[in-house]
């Protein structure tokens, strides 16, 4: 795969996610009630970190942390 592709796919998911992010801070200020939940993912190597502010979120990043370091193995492996 051309690493031209990757580096644009990357910085486009981290361009959506950001504005995500600012969506989200927006919709939510208009209602007082709302609870605002996450988590993340830091990557030691290969030992994933994951972080969130309940199980759910946890969980859920759990698995996308699983399927990135699959993705991240099947990749590196092709390369060699």
């Amino acid at each position: 795969m051309n690493e031209g592709i990757l580096v644009t796919v990357g910085l486009t998911l981290i361009l959506l996610g950001i504005l995500t992010v600012f969506a989200g801070i927006i919709l939510s200020g208009k209602d007082p009630n709302t609870t605002i939940k996450g988590g993340g993912v830091v990557f030691l190597g290969p030992i994933p970190l994951i972080f969130g502010t309940d199980r759910r979120s946890a969980a859920a990043i759990s698995i996308i942390a699983l399927i990135l370091m699959v993705l991240a193995y099947s990749y590196r492996k092709r390369l060699i």
